[in-house]
């Protein structure tokens, strides 16, 4: 039975140098024939396969924030009618870009109607970088969005970092995160960049004018990220997530426990059902989709018993304290090591993994090899 809902809205006001989500430019775009069939997929998808169990709701992109106040406030009744997000137990996130079209009013709006958790995709408090990777806020949005949040009433607020940016120096990714723990928000999210094929950064490292740094600096980045966080009393729980006691993000953990979920919207993904379903990606075919069958799936896949389980490892590493042995147990009434023993004994040699009593996890090398890891389970 899924118990997250994920929602994507894929348009935006400016598209960012590096990123490789579903999205589009907002000016032009059909959004209201969007949000209709959105509403309807989410309708006919509970109708369908129904959860009593939802604990978290998820509304990314894109920039759900991009569209206007009547598209956003139309949004946002779609969810109410469907999910009920109003309860105190349930996580309700919202995504949202400082400065472009985030105002107060806006923000006043997510509030009252039930989200409890902004999450703000900052990158860089340096302006020549947030400009170099084609950011549209600055450092001032930033403070400005955060400081509106919280004047509001949010008391869960989640800022996006990335590290390993081009030209970026260890003591620039010291200086944001400085000036980030001077926000004193509840989570971080911290990523180094990934070059993703169809990126600006894409074509400009095919033609060899994107000057990232060395990996060794990225792992140096990352360690002291790590450290920073720690020092600053924000456990990290997953290998890019850090958060202050009892402030783990219930989404997040829904996917890191290989638990089903809803994905509604153009190009998400479900998991409902022990099957794995893809919606359309271009929004006219996604649209199309809905009106045809209620649903924007054009993939679906039966995930077989091994695929669940080597699922549960490469997803469950991710988590700081790995896979519990007695989920894996109760999940699929077989031991670990009788499915995956080799594999554990081979990245034990390594030194990537640890095992106690009730887990398997990486160490700390293993987090900074984790690929190689993940891979071995596949």
């Amino acid at each position: 039975m899924a118990s997250g809902v994920y929602i994507h809205i894929p348009f935006c006001e400016h598209i960012c140098h590096y990123c490789d989500f579903n999205k589009v430019f907002l000016k032009g775009q059909p959004v209201n024939e969007y949000l209709n069939s959105l509403e309807k997929e989410i309708q006919q998808t509970l109708e369908r396969y129904p959860s009593n169990d939802i604990r978290s709701i998820f509304v990314g992109g894109g920039t759900p924030t991009a569209i206007n106040i009547k598209q956003l406030e139309r949004l946002l009744e779609s969810i109410k009618r469907y999910i009920n997000p109003v309860n105190d137990k349930l996580e309700y996130t919202f995504e949202a870009n400082p400065g472009e079209t985030l105002t107060k009013e806006k923000i006043k709006l997510l509030y009252d109607a039930g989200v409890n958790r902004i999450s703000f995709g900052v990158q860089s408090f340096d302006n020549k970088i947030l400009q170099q990777i084609g950011r549209a806020h600055r450092k001032e949005d930033i403070f400005k969005s955060v400081d509106w949040a919280k004047e509001i009433g949010f008391n869960n607020v989640n800022l996006d970092l990335m590290y390993s940016l081009p030209g970026q120096t260890i003591s620039q990714v010291e200086e944001t995160l400085q000036e980030a723990f001077s926000l004193n928000v509840d989570h971080f999210s911290a990523y180094s960049l990934i070059v993703e094929p169809k990126t600006v950064f894409f074509n400009l490292q095919k033609k060899g004018k994107l000057h990232l740094p060395s990996q060794e600096e990225e792992v140096t980045m990352f360690e002291h990220v790590i450290q920073q966080m720690k020092k600053h009393g924000y456990n990290q729980y997953e290998i890019s997530n850090f958060a202050k006691p009892g402030m783990e993000s219930v989404h997040n953990l829904t996917y890191w426990n290989n638990e089903e979920y809803y994905g509604f919207g153009a190009g998400a993904h479900s998991y409902i059902d022990g099957k794995r379903i893809t919606n359309a990606g271009p929004l006219n075919k996604y649209i199309t989709e809905v009106a045809r069958h209620g649903q924007g799936a054009t993939e679906s896949h039966e995930v077989t018993q091994q695929e669940k389980m080597e699922e549960e490892m490469f997803l469950g590493l991710r988590k700081i304290k790995g896979v519990s042995k007695g989920a894996f147990f109760n999940k699929f009434n077989e031991d670990i090591h009788d499915r995956f023993h080799s594999q554990i004994i081979e990245q034990q040699r390594k030194g990537l993994l640890e095992e106690d009593e009730h887990y398997i996890r990486l160490t700390h090398r293993g987090m900074l090899l984790g690929n190689e890891v993940f891979q071995a389970f596949i």
